[in-house]
């Protein structure tokens, strides 16, 4: 398939979650070597639910970021508090990292309501009285509504509230219909939210894994798509292949619609981002933007 061309200012960025076993982390070198050939903007590491996977996010971050790569840790207030935030921030800022996702994060179970801070936008606050504008902060934001808002216009509130206490750029929560970002994006036009907001693009490579995070996370998985990925039944490479194709086409057609950028969600493999990616010619892209 023939690629559109984005503007020159697009990011394109993959996330991993930081392995917890030795031969994790080996595999792991293994498609960041891979993915790193690609020429993404930077990669992510995700925190865990409750800060669970602090101390791997930060070692999987330190080992890349000195391997050459640009990486972007995520940090939440979840399970961790001013003293720990405070120490990572002045840790990434000694390695030379730029750009970190401030996110909600969950509480660690049996804390309540106890934490002195819960919120995304407070952490947000909470960087910039720290460290002023050194940070280029993403947050999380999700075209088809946080499972937990109590209706759209809260959900755009909320995003607002990061967005005002300073966040530079944000990544949706995955979904496989455009309209409804680019409809998104339009109510936070009308809301006053300029920052660029980069479309979350989740590989299709089992049916029943993708339903059952799809469930918990609130992205809708169109009817359609889901009685053609029920239909491959046994055939993993069909669905594979087909899945490829239908997020190959969704990546064009946002990146025609102006949206400025992508991020993968690779699940720690490489193969379905790679092929993607080669279909819209990102490697590309990429060079000129560098350039």
């Amino acid at each position: 398939m023939e690629s559109s061309s984005p503007a020159n200012d697009v990011k394109f960025s993959i996330e991993f979650f930081p392995p917890r076993t030795e031969a994790g982390e080996a595999k792991l070198d293994i498609v960041h070597a891979e993915l790193s050939a690609l020429g993404p903007d930077f990669f992510s590491v995700t925190y865990g639910a409750g800060g669970s996977t602090k101390s791997g996010t930060k070692k999987t971050v330190l080992r890349y970021q000195q391997a050459g790569s640009e990486l972007a840790p995520h940090l939440s207030f979840g399970g961790t508090d001013e003293d720990e935030i405070r120490q990572l921030l002045e840790s990434y800022k000694t390695a030379g990292i730029k750009r970190l996702v401030a996110l909600r994060g969950d509480l660690p179970s049996g804390t309540g309501n106890a934490a002195q801070h819960r919120y995304a936008n407070e952490l947000v606050k909470f960087i910039r009285s720290e460290t002023g504008d050194y940070f280029n902060i993403d947050v999380a934001c999700y075209p088809e509504v946080h499972p937990e808002s109590k209706s759209y216009a809260s959900d755009i509130e909320f995003f607002k509230q990061k967005v005002d206490a300073g966040a530079n750029s944000a990544i949706t929560q995955y979904f496989y219909n455009p309209d409804a970002y680019f409809r998104f994006i339009d109510y936070c036009a009308a809301a006053n939210i300029d920052i660029p907001i980069v479309p979350g693009i989740m590989p299709i490579t089992n049916y029943e894994n993708l339903t059952r995070f799809s469930a918990s996370c609130g992205a809708e998985i169109p009817r359609w798509l889901a009685k053609r990925l029920q239909g491959f039944g046994d055939d993993i490479d069909g669905l594979r292949n087909f899945g490829i194709d239908v997020v190959s086409e969704l990546c064009d057609d946002l990146l025609a619609g102006g949206a400025p950028g992508l991020h993968f969600y690779s699940m720690n493999l490489s193969k379905n981002v790679s092929q993607i990616w080669n279909n819209l010619s990102l490697s590309n892209e990429s060079e000129i933007n560098k350039n």
